[in-house]
């Protein structure tokens, strides 16, 4: 019976996340099994070095990444393959890009709203945003959802590719909890993308774009990421999606309820989320 429900999973699915369509059919999340995605295991080793290195140094493009590559691993490392990982990962320098690195050709870009602004309530501003996952053997996209004011993760969830699918999935998931006044991302192609965009103006959701290469215009979602990896991701040595999504679940769980945060007085993000 469990195989039977497992098939009926879809996990591209416009509008159900894959632990939406789990909860819907009864089936146990941690049972269904997401398959990381494979490089080599150089290949592999050289991403772990460069997750940990951009948390460091975000501004490294991929000239300065191969520079430290070569002094920390002692071995020669082709430019080509540092900028092939790197944009595999999903990751780029701060500051200004060329104006080749553009999202998709018909995808509309949309102004940063935020410049100024004082953020001081709940719902004001909702932001996403993906990053890299390492595993054993392989590794996985993260995609989450965020409350600026109360640090609160409303939606996340893990996928082997970066189609958009996923992203959209957990937008319509964080939607079902709430409705923010601006809704902030990064001018990656999951969130300029007709259906993503399109759903939260339906919604009646301002959609507000970080400025091309400006990493501190979503920086509370950065923070997120740095807290998720130095006190999980790089404490663990995750095999499989299913013990990687039980983590995960683990730690937003004490990220949301029991941790305390200096930003908000050690309260924790969910007494503000509520109040």
């Amino acid at each position: 019976m469990t195989e039977v429900k497992r098939e009926l999973i879809e996990p591209g699915h416009p509008k159900l996340s894959v632990r939406r369509q789990c909860g819907l059919l009864g089936l146990n999340r941690s049972s269904y099994y997401y398959r990381p995605a494979q490089e080599s295991e150089w290949n592999l080793e050289l991403m772990r070095l460069i997750d940990e290195q951009y948390l460091e140094t975000p501004f490294y493009g991929y000239r300065r990444m191969t520079a430290w590559l070569r002094e920390e691993t002692g071995r020669a490392v082709n430019q080509k393959r540092v900028s092939r990982l790197m944009r595999l990962m999903g990751i780029q320098a701060i500051g200004p890009q060329p104006r080749a690195t553009q999202s998709a050709p018909g995808h509309r870009i949309y102004p940063y709203l935020l410049a100024g602004v004082k953020v001081r309530r709940v719902n004001q501003v909702w932001s996403a945003d993906i990053t890299y996952i390492r595993m054993v053997k392989g590794f996985m996209y993260l995609v989450a959802v965020m409350d600026w004011f109360s640090r609160y993760v409303i939606a996340w969830e893990i996928s082997n590719t970066l189609d958009g699918a996923f992203c959209l999935a957990t937008l319509n998931e964080a939607l079902e909890k709430g409705k923010p006044e601006i809704f902030n991302t990064d001018q990656g192609v999951q969130f300029t993308a007709k259906a993503f965009t399109g759903r939260l103006e339906e919604a009646g959701v301002r959609v507000s774009m970080d400025g091309r290469g400006r990493f501190l215009d979503n920086i509370f979602v950065e923070r997120l990421w740095r807290s998720v990896k130095q006190e999980n991701i790089y404490l663990n040595e995750y095999e499989t999606g299913p013990e990687l999504f039980a983590g995960l679940e683990r730690y937003f769980s004490f990220y949301n309820y029991k941790r305390y945060h200096q930003s908000l007085n050690y309260r924790k993000p969910a007494e503000v989320w509520v109040a």
